[in-house]
């Protein structure tokens, strides 16, 4: 008699052989199929077979087809087009480096004027936009993106990608905003910490800087305001740590600070913030300058 439960195993067990079987007898078959075709001495055929694999979305077997007959069809009209299918394999397999090395080759020195340079330079700008590293890192990279998009805006205007270029600049623009503000925002998490300030100043007047610095160099960004806010906090801290012959001073430096902010974000979502420095910041004064009065009268 025999057993559902065994039978159903085995019959499993079988399927699973035979997928196996299939799968590899498939891989082998590929395997040989790339093989001939490198074999075969007929670079036109290789080049046909390289763009019906490109077409499949077999961009690995594409790119060796392609890799093996560009040197031979250098400075050619089809060279111009395999090189270009090249860049493309890589960029589709999201090898970024690898395609924008082969676009920026193509552009720079196998072909500047070719018949794909519009498409190459504009997949070799996303090609660096692609491997830019996240904004906690080194911005290098974002640099680099952005040379290549400029580059390509500046080559052809009126390239139908030229809008798609224009918001790619936008967003690098953004991670550079983005790692001005981290900075910002980490010296004035700092606060008194004073270790990294050896050599003087502090991390609350670094803070000012780069936030200032921010503002200016990138006016419209939606960053604005928290920089803003970062400033007349760290101008009021600054005051608040000073000793006493800057206090009003820096106190009264916070309350104009306070009221650019007001004028320049009168809506701002930080408003209840600024309102609490500003009381503070007044109140500080107004007790600096009863105590100068003071004075002023026992000296008299």
């Amino acid at each position: 008699m025999v057993e559902w439960g065994s039978a159903d195993k085995n019959d499993m067990a079988l399927r699973k052989l035979f997928y196996i079987f299939i799968s590899t007898v498939i891989l082998m078959s590929s395997c040989h199929s790339i093989s001939t075709v490198l074999k075969n001495t007929d670079r036109d055929y290789k080049l046909e077979t390289a763009k019906r694999y490109f077409a499949e979305g077999k961009y690995a077997n594409a790119f060796m087809l392609l890799e093996n007959v560009l040197p031979s069809l250098r400075g050619t009209q089809a060279g111009d087009e395999a090189l270009f299918l090249a860049g493309m394999c890589k960029f589709s397999m999201r090898d970024y480096d690898a395609a924008a090395e082969l676009f920026k080759r193509y552009y720079s020195r196998s072909y500047p004027n070719g018949k794909f340079v519009d498409e190459v330079r504009y997949y070799s700008a996303v090609s660096y936009f692609e491997s830019t590293y996240p904004v906690r890192l080194d911005q290098t990279t974002t640099y680099d993106a952005i040379k290549e998009i400029q580059a390509a805006m500046e080559h052809n205007p009126e390239s139908k990608h030229y809008e798609a270029l224009q918001q790619m600049l936008f967003k690098m623009q953004d991670r550079l905003v983005e790692k001005e503000y981290l900075a910002a925002k980490l010296y004035y998490d700092l606060g008194d910490y004073f270790l990294n300030c050896l050599m003087g100043g502090s991390n609350y007047e670094a803070c000012v800087v780069t936030a200032q610095n921010a503002i200016k160099d990138y006016p419209y960004s939606p960053r604005k305001e928290d920089f803003a806010i970062l400033i007349l906090k760290a101008k009021y801290h600054l005051a608040e740590s000073s000793v006493d012959s800057k206090k009003y001073e820096r106190y009264n430096d916070t309350v104009d600070e306070y009221y650019g902010f007001v004028n320049e974000f009168p809506q701002s979502k930080f408003m209840q913030d600024a309102k609490s420095i500003f009381d503070k910041a007044d109140k500080e004064l107004h007790s600096k300058r009863l105590q100068q009065y003071a004075t002023e009268e026992d000296e008299a």
